[in-house]
């Protein structure tokens, strides 16, 4: 089985800044994408960025030059960088992967748990 453990969530005042971490671990396994989603209450689940296997980032609108995604291939983790944050950024956020274990023969979507962010005004 995969692991998703997200870590850096928290309370911050409009304009801060913070930094989520999630790591994958458990069975032999590739990342083929992994990201971050947001949900906030009464909200669809959105993606907020997202990193392939040859670094290529996508980022919502919403979030894009304000947050930076980065990604450790050898340590199998992944980071957020949210820096101007909003009251709107308020949300659960969710690490999501897209990872293929070995002896499987297609790639399966896993989850973190998912961290607070709570940004007040």
């Amino acid at each position: 089985q995969v692991q998703l453990v997200e870590s850096g969530g928290g309370l911050v005042q409009a304009g801060g800044s913070l930094r989520l971490a999630c790591a994958a671990s458990g069975s032999t396994f590739s990342i083929n994408a992994i990201g971050w989603y947001r949900q906030a209450p009464g909200k669809q689940r959105e993606l907020v960025a997202g990193v392939t296997g040859d670094g290529s980032t996508t980022y919502a609108d919403s979030v894009r030059g304000r947050f930076t995604i980065s990604r450790d291939n050898a340590k199998n983790t992944v980071h957020l960088q949210m820096n101007s944050l909003k009251p709107e950024d308020t949300a659960g956020y969710y690490c999501w992967a897209y990872i293929l274990k070995d002896g499987d023969r297609r790639p399966t979507d896993y989850w973190g748990q998912g961290t607070q962010v709570t940004v007040s005004s």
